[in-house]
Formats: structure tokens, C-alpha cells, sequence
């Protein structure tokens, strides 16, 4: 019994941080925005790139795989990747530079104005990321950032900030996952 009460408890709070977005209006219109941004990225032949850490690296993965491979539709891949995937390159940045530079070096190289990129951080502090974000500020690349109900340092750097109304790490990436899927269902449905 108690093993259910919590199962029961853990889904509820899932279902709670869900429903304040659900509620909330001006967040629904920024994903709208981060939708029309992504569909404009595409359109015009630019890239849609994704980073984080942990589970939220993972969750940009997954998140990319939804754009270069398909979500609902047959049809052709769009360009997007997740940044950590090269794991020489990261594990070469990181050993000679720092831990805090492997994405805003790979920025550097491959991104170019029009460029979206979506940073993935439940604290919204992850330096790595931040470090990302002011790169592409000066390459005229869009700035997505996915965080917990602060934004923490991200919200001054992200050009749209998605900050779920949670503090709890894993109802965060599951909202994160959630808003992933709309921007990827919506940008497809847009597209194609």
C-alpha cells in the first residue's frame, strides 16, 4: 500500500507540473514562438542544435533524433544534432581546454546566423551552457533555453526561455521532454 500511495504521489506531481503549463498562456505563446523560430530556421536551410547534461543530454539527443530522423511523417531529415555526440571531440575539449567550453568551441565552428540552439538545464546554471549561449548571441544564432522554474543563469541569456514551474529534477525533464515533442510535432506539421 504505501508503495502504491507513492507511485500515486510521483505521477500526480508529474501530472501538477503539466497542468500549470497547461494554465499558463504567455508560456504556451513562447513555445508557439520557439515553433515558428524553428520552422523559419529550417526554411531556411539553417540548423536546429541541441546540448545539456546528464539526463538532459540525453533528452537532447532524443530531441534532435526527432527532427533528423522524423516524428510522425515520412519525409526528408531536417538538420539537427545533438552537440555532445562526438565523444573525441568532447572528450579532447574538455581534458585540453575545460569542461565549460566543449559546446560554445563546437558553436564556434559549425553554427552560423540563423542557427537556432536549445539548452537543455534543469538548474538553468550549467556553465557549459551559458558559455553556448554567449557564442551564439555573436554568431546571430536563436537561443532556447529548457530550465527549472528559476531559469537560473540562462534566463539572461536565452533569447526564449521555457522554465517549467517545478524545482524537482526528473518532473522538469519530464516536462521537458513534453515541450520537446510539441516544438518537433508543430515544426514537422509546419514543414511538411
Amino acid at each position: 500500500m504505501i508503495m502504491n500511495n507513492k507511485i500515486s504521489s510521483i505521477i500526480n506531481e508529474t501530472i501538477e507540473v503539466k497542468q500549470a503549463i497547461l494554465q499558463d498562456t504567455a508560456f504556451q505563446a513562447i513555445i508557439a514562438e520557439v515553433v515558428t523560430t524553428c520552422t523559419h530556421a529550417f526554411k531556411n536551410g539553417n540548423q536546429v542544435l541541441f546540448c545539456g547534461n546528464g539526463g538532459s543530454a540525453a533528452d537532447a539527443q532524443h530531441l534532435a533524433a526527432e527532427f533528423s530522423g522524423r516524428f510522425y511523417k515520412d519525409r526528408k531529415a531536417l538538420p539537427s544534432e545533438a552537440l555532445h555526440c562526438n565523444t573525441s571531440y568532447l572528450t579532447a575539449v574538455a581534458n585540453d581546454y575545460s569542461y565549460d567550453v566543449i559546446y560554445s568551441r563546437l558553436i564556434e565552428g559549425i553554427c552560423k546566423k540563423g542557427d537556432v540552439l536549445i539548452g537543455l538545464s534543469t538548474s538553468g546554471n550549467s556553465k557549459n551552457i551559458i558559455n553556448a549561449f554567449a557564442v551564439a548571441k555573436d554568431l546571430g544564432v536563436t537561443t532556447v533555453g529548457l530550465t527549472g522554474a528559476s531559469g537560473g543563469k540562462m534566463k539572461e541569456s536565452s533569447d526564449f526561455l521555457l522554465n517549467v514551474p517545478s524545482n524537482n529534477t526528473p518532473r522538469i525533464q519530464e516536462s521537458h521532454i513534453l515541450i520537446g515533442h510539441i516544438i518537433c510535432e508543430l515544426v514537422e506539421a509546419n514543414l511538411f
